[in-house]
C-alpha cells in the first residue's frame, strides 16, 4: 500500500519535533456545482526542528509516533518569510 503524501504550510510549531501543517484542499460543492476550499491540520514529526512558521512542507505518512501525529517531514519545498 502506498505511502500518502500531504504538502501544505507550517502554521505552529507545536513543541519540540512537531509542526503542525494546513493543507488546504479544493473541491467541487456536490449542489452549488462551485469549487470550495476545505482545510485540514495535520501533525507532523520534525526530526532536526528544521521547520519553520510560514515554510511549506511535504510531508509522508507513517506508523503512529504519538496520538495524532503518523506524519513525517519529507522535504521544505518553500522557505517562508522570517
Amino acid at each position: 500500500m502506498p505511502k500518502r503524501v500531504i504538502s501544505g504550510r507550517v502554521v505552529k510549531k507545536a513543541g519540540d519535533k512537531t509542526a503542525t501543517v494546513l493543507v488546504e484542499r479544493k473541491v467541487l460543492h456536490p449542489r452549488y456545482h462551485k469549487t470550495v476550499k476545505r482545510f485540514k491540520k495535520y501533525l507532523v514529526h520534525d526530526e532536526k526542528n528544521d521547520a519553520n512558521v510560514g515554510d511549506v512542507i511535504s510531508a509522508i505518512e507513517c506508523r503512529p509516533i504519538s496520538k495524532k501525529k503518523a506524519f513525517r517531514l519529507l522535504e521544505i519545498v518553500e522557505r517562508g518569510e522570517g
